[in-house]
């Protein structure tokens, strides 16, 4: 994967329509994500609005603009300073995410559901706006204006693959999405569950996706961090017996915890400036890296089929590097 170029957006929210497009976006729906960033959330959240008069609706919309600019600089200013890059010495091989690429060429609907417990949710997060779904969803939006984006937040603290697996049918399969990113392994590695039950869970789930719909499926492996440093031969096992779960059923991995120890090990970044304080969760600037690289891949994936690269279709597990 080449080198990772940080996003401004500076010059995004100086385009004329941007007001408009940012209103649309879940950057403007703050209240009807904010139970999804809560780790004890067990379901979507639904909003309801009230009617307001035309002043007050101008109000409302003022701050929701004023909301979105000091949300923008915020996140532009992330990786001014600490930059996103890739991990050193990585290959830059991949595979393709082609159903979800193939719908953005063709510019139809594209539906991701992001599928995970805390860190999907965005504990850690100092706003819902910095969870890594909606920097991902903000991120897609900017690559393409014009597209029908949805970022779906199905994250729930505390969860793992028991948990996940009782409502896979209905917040996943019956979605039918075009991408579903998995983070998964993490509680189990810290309740002490044995790792090859849980491979065996995911490796279920992942045949149910697959059976239901052609979406493309990404696994997110535990954090690198000390919370599940302390338990290193249980997180190894995890890393390792999911990745060979990807490779059987062919789909996507994203190493989480290869990438962020790149971060600490190689790239000399300090573990309290990507987790917070409790030695487990991501900050906004881990989840915004882990988001752009994400996004890249997509977009790259995007860009192989619009130059006429056909990947063999069991050929779709990749590596973000």
């Amino acid at each position: 994967m080449s080198s990772l170029r940080p996003f401004c957006l500076t010059a995004w929210l100086a385009a004329p329509a941007v007001a408009a497009l940012l209103l649309l976006s879940p950057l403007a729906q703050a209240p009807a994500r904010a139970q999804a960033a809560n780790p004890a959330s067990t379901s979507p959240s639904q909003t309801t609005v009230a009617a307001t008069s035309p002043t007050e609706q101008r109000g409302i919309t003022s701050r929701a603009i004023d909301k979105v600019k000091q949300v923008a600089k915020s996140a532009g200013d992330i990786f001014s300073r600490v930059p996103c890059l890739a991990p050193k010495g990585a290959s830059k091989t991949m595979g393709s995410l082609p159903h979800v690429a193939g719908k953005l060429v063709a510019g139809k609907p594209v539906v991701i559901v992001a599928f995970g417990s805390s860190s999907t949710a965005g504990y850690g997060a100092t706003s819902p706006d910095f969870n890594y779904p909606n920097r991902l969803a903000a991120q897609l939006r900017r690559q393409y204006p014009t597209a029908d984006i949805t970022v779906i937040n199905a994250g729930v603290g505390g969860e793992d693959a028991p948990e996940m697996m009782k409502r896979l049918q209905t917040q996943v399969i019956d979605v039918h999405p075009d991408l579903v990113i998995w983070q998964v392994g993490t509680n189990a590695v810290l309740r002490n569950l044995d790792p090859g039950d849980t491979a065996k869970l995911v490796e279920d789930g992942i045949s149910r996706i697959q059976a239901a719909d052609e979406a493309d499926i990404v696994l997110v492996d535990p954090q690198y961090s000390p919370a599940v440093n302390q338990r290193a031969e249980s997180a190894g096992k995890m890393v390792k017996l999911l990745g060979k779960v990807a490779e059987l059923r062919r789909v996507g991995i994203f190493p989480r915890f290869e990438v962020m120890r790149d971060w600490h090990e190689n790239q000399s970044i300090p573990v309290e400036s990507f987790v917070i304080a409790d030695g487990l969760h991501m900050n906004d600037w881990g989840y915004a890296c882990f988001a752009q690289l994400l996004g890249d891949d997509i977009i790259r994936s995007v860009g192989q089929i619009k130059i006429g690269v056909n990947v063999p279709a069991d050929v779709r597990a990749y590596r973000p590097m």
